[in-house]
């Protein structure tokens, strides 16, 4: 007997990662990054909801919450180094390429990738 396929009840998409060797100027700028992260979250068909950044010695901070859920990154120009995750829990999202949009903004010339299925399995 074959078991009926449905899809999830929560889709739960995460893609996150570290970037090196990046643009120092612009890990610097903490409104050029906001930029950026707006730009990501409609690059990914996400919603925006609020944004906010923090200045943190040389680095940066930025937060987004969307809609479907969030879009980060932590930036340390000392290193050319940033960290980004978007997290989307919409079915009609793209966080992959909020992602890659992200990493082609910041000039990463390396970068890790990661992915994680978060959603329900019921």
């Amino acid at each position: 007997m074959m078991g009926v396929i449905s899809a999830p009840k929560v889709v739960g998409k995460q893609v996150y990662g570290s970037l090196y060797e990046c643009d120092t100027n612009i890990l610097r700028d903490k409104e050029a990054l906001e930029n950026i992260v707006k730009n990501a979250v409609a690059v990914g068909n996400m919603t925006l909801l609020d944004i906010k950044s923090w200045k943190i010695g040389d680095g940066v901070s930025v937060v987004a919450i969307v809609l479907e859920s969030h879009v980060t990154i932590h930036t340390w120009p000392e290193y050319d180094f940033a960290t980004v995750d978007v997290y989307s829990c919409g079915p009609h999202t793209d966080p992959r390429r909020a992602f890659q949009y992200i990493v082609e903004q910041l000039r990463a010339k390396r970068y890790t990738m990661n992915e994680a299925d978060r959603s329900s399995e019921f």
